[in-house]
This record gives C-alpha cells, sequence and structure tokens, in this order.
C-alpha cells in the first residue's frame, strides 16, 4: 500500500492543503469517484475553484485531466489514514472512564492583560487518546496534534486541555470564574462519555490569514527573512515558519500580541 509521504516539506503542503474547510469538503466530495469540475463548482462555489484545486494538486492529492478530477494514489491513502486512525480512536472513547477535576494549581497574571489571571488545574484520569474526540463538544475548539492539546475559545476566555491530564486557563476574572469553568468542562466530558459514543466530527475552527496578520508588528523589518509581516503571515499559516522567527514579538511592547499569536497558531 502506498504510504503518506514523510517529507517534511510535502507534509506541510499537505496539512495547509487539508487546513481549509473548503478542500476538505473536496477531497471527501472525490472519496466515491471522480466529479467533473462543474460538479465540484456546484457545491463549492466556482469563484475559487481554480485556486482551491491547484493546492490540492500541488500537495499531490488530486489529478486534474481536462474537466475531471479525482484523487491521486496518493490522496486515496492519506484518506484511508486518516479513517482508520478516527475508527481506532472511537474505539478506545467506549473505553474511557467519568473525570475529576483536581483543585487549582496555580494563578498568575495573563500576559495580554494584567487583569486577568492564569490557572492551572489537573484532570484525572488524563484524557490521552480520546481528546481529539471530544473537539465537536465545544462550538469553538481545535485539536493540535503537534501538542496533544485541545484548545477551547469562549469569548476572551482561552481553555487548554493536554492529554497528559494538565488543564490551563487564560484570561479569567478571578478564581471562582474559574472553578465555574473547570465545573462545566468536566460535566461537558462527562456526559459525552456517559453516552460512550465519539461526538459526530465538525467542520474546524478557520484561523483567517487577516486575523494573523492584525497581531504580528507590522513594521516589515524583515529580521524573520520575509518581504514583510504580510508574507510571514501567509507562511505562517502553511506552517512553514515558526511564530518565534518574529522577533519583535519577544520585546515587551508585543507581549499581549504574542500569546495571541500562540492561541491562533494551534488553531492553523
Amino acid at each position: 500500500m502506498l504510504k503518506v509521504s514523510e517529507n517534511p516539506n510535502e507534509t506541510k503542503l499537505v496539512n495547509f492543503a487539508m487546513a481549509n474547510g473548503t478542500r476538505r469538503k473536496i477531497i471527501n466530495f472525490l472519496a466515491n469517484g471522480c466529479r467533473s469540475t462543474g460538479e465540484i463548482g456546484e457545491i463549492i462555489g466556482k469563484e475559487t475553484l481554480d485556486f482551491h484545486l491547484r493546492i490540492l494538486q500541488q500537495a499531490g492529492l488530486i489529478e486534474l485531466e481536462e474537466e475531471t478530477v479525482k484523487l491521486s494514489e496518493y490522496g486515496k491513502s492519506f484518506l484511508k489514514n486518516k479513517t482508520e486512525k478516527v475508527e481506532e480512536k472511537t474505539v478506545e472513547f467506549s473505553q474511557a472512564k467519568p473525570i475529576e477535576i483536581a483543585r487549582i494549581r496555580q494563578l498568575s497574571p495573563c500576559m495580554a492583560d494584567s487583569s486577568r489571571l492564569r490557572v492551572s488545574a489537573n484532570m484525572t484520569p488524563p484524557l490521552g487518546g480520546i481528546l481529539k474526540l471530544l473537539e465537536p463538544l465545544f462550538p469553538r475548539s481545535n485539536y493540535s496534534d503537534r501538542k496533544d492539546s485541545l484548545i477551547i475559545q469562549k469569548g476572551e476566555i482561552i481553555i487548554t486541555i493536554y492529554g497528559s491530564g494538565k488543564v490551563s486557563i487564560r484570561m479569567i476574572k478571578n478564581e471562582n470564574e474559574a472553578k465555574e469553568e473547570l465545573e462545566s468542562l468536566k460535566s461537558i466530558i462527562n456526559e459525552a462519555i456517559a453516552k460512550g459514543v465519539a461526538p459526530a466530527p465538525r467542520e474546524k475552527v478557520k484561523v483567517d490569514l487577516t486575523e494573523v496578520y492584525k497581531y504580528l508588528p507590522q513594521t516589515n523589518c524583515g529580521k524573520c527573512g520575509e518581504q514583510g509581516c504580510y508574507s510571514f503571515a501567509i507562511k505562517l499559516m502553511a506552517r512553514q515558519v515558526a511564530l518565534d522567527r518574529c522577533t519583535l514579538l519577544k520585546e515587551p511592547e508585543y507581549t499581549g500580541n504574542q500569546e495571541r499569536l500562540q492561541v491562533l497558531a494551534d488553531y492553523i
């Protein structure tokens, strides 16, 4: 069986291609066989069709033959690999045990807003392999494979659950609010575990390029090696550069921007 590439550069292209909801819709539409460009245009709109098809083709996920589009062997293998992983983890979900939230371990000021607090707590037992499957439970959330963490955003409040059991909450008003958020988190997760069935997957949260650019210094200093901050934002969205390449973000006046960008980067 053809294996999905382990080449880092090719992997970045695939990750960038599949980070977009429209392109995921195209790939899933092609899962049952080839389609015409007209048929695909009907479900995603014709204005951006060529753009999305070109990105999927560059990533090696599809093949274009005149007006016909089909999954490449690489694309079929990629889709099968993703499906198998979800099925494996769904089996694990039925074995999950109810969680408890240990007492709050740490309270400290937030970097983005000193009037708000950061809180650390522990979840037992750790959710480990089923953490990714809980993503659909929360309206604005995203699982990060790189950090094995589920990030949940509720207005200004940002909650991060790690596979290890650690829970971090940022931008809260006080300890009582932290306790309320932790109790709510516990109730939502335990209710899903009690049902014994993983929630149905949903469309991932989309991070907009302009939102990333908004929090960059916008000085176009070039210290990161790019022509300007907008070019850096594009590379960041494609995961071709790391956030720490922007050295200006480490200066005190950009501390709040850096914290917000770190959160956005995990949604990409």
